[in-house]
């Protein structure tokens, strides 16, 4: 896959990050890894995000990458695209994207650095250096200490040609805006905030119709219905879901630090595709945290 025909099916469509299973040790599991994609990849989302951020990638070992990325890609081999998480140090994050060139993947999401500031002029040696390491498209998370202004976006695109989309996890919209006007289609656009539907409708008027939904990991219908509602602007689906479940949903996650992931995994352990407890330094939900989510999701009906 080129990294345009990468960005045209960046542009439409719902994208989701699939969890890692780990075993009771805590170990990648890769058979119960695979039976999850086999059961997501039906539903119908564009492409999903293997090893990203739902997907615990920062919990990760370099040994324990290619695993995952390898068992992506032949399980959802003809069915959906698999983009690659990469991150962390510039080296490590140049060492993963070509391994999962290497494994087949089509293109990665590149995640922040973590932990160290950095100016604008090394933010963009570190993207540069990673697109210039791989042929596939590169698709660079604004989150965190990566924070790219519009100037540096556009010297990126004009040193990087497989730089091809641009993942917004910040919420400020008076950057998103000057970002969209200045670079246009030049790159493809995809709203990445925790619970991205949240703000879904208001990404799409700024010109970001697209979003990953976290989601998508254990209600892959109602993922799939409020999105189409999005797409459509039907506001009274919008709005019922939101109240009914969303809202609700974001009360739970907001109980503890590092739940945006944790609560994902506790949705999909209650519908019956558990992934295994989340990696320290997370943690999992307690105990009446787990019964209101399972409430919330019972009263969806069936997925």
């Amino acid at each position: 896959m080129t990294p345009q025909e990468l960005k045209t099916i960046m542009s439409s469509g719902l994208l989701s990050f699939p969890l890692t299973d780990f075993d009771a040790n805590g170990e990648f599991d890769a058979k119960g890894y695979a039976s999850r994609l086999e059961w997501l990849a039906p539903y119908g989302a564009s492409a999903l995000f293997a090893a990203g951020g739902t997907g615990e990638f920062f919990s990760l070992t370099g040994d324990e990458y290619p695993a995952i990325i390898k068992t992506a890609v032949q399980t959802c081999a003809g069915k959906v695209p698999i983009i690659a998480g990469a991150g962390g140090p510039t080296r490590f994050a140049i060492q993963c994207a070509q391994e999962a060139e290497r494994q087949g993947a089509h293109g990665v999401l590149l995640l922040p650095h973590y932990l160290t500031e950095a100016g604008q002029e090394g933010l963009i040696a570190h993207v540069e250096a990673v697109c210039k390491s791989v042929k596939f498209g590169v698709i660079v998370y604004n989150r965190n200490v990566c924070r790219l202004t519009p100037e540096s976006l556009t010297t990126l695109a004009k040193r990087c040609p497989n730089l091809i989309g641009f993942k917004d996890g910040v919420g400020d919209i008076e950057a998103m805006m000057s970002i969209y006007l200045a670079m246009g289609d030049r790159f493809a656009y995809l709203g990445g905030l925790p619970t991205a539907e949240v703000y879904a409708a208001a990404y799409k008027a700024l010109g970001t119709p697209v979003y990953s939904s976290a989601v998508f990991n254990f209600i892959p219908r109602t993922a799939m219905d409020f999105y189409e509602a999005v797409r459509t602007d039907d506001h009274a689906t919008q709005h019922r879901l939101l109240k009914q479940f969303f809202m609700p949903y974001l009360d739970i996650r907001n109980k503890g630090q590092g739940y945006a992931v944790s609560i994902v995994k506790a949705g999909a352990a209650l519908m019956g595709h558990s992934a295994g407890p989340v990696r320290a330094p997370l943690t999992d939900l307690k105990p009446d945290e787990m019964d209101a989510l399972g409430a919330l999701i019972k009263g969806l009906g069936p997925q």
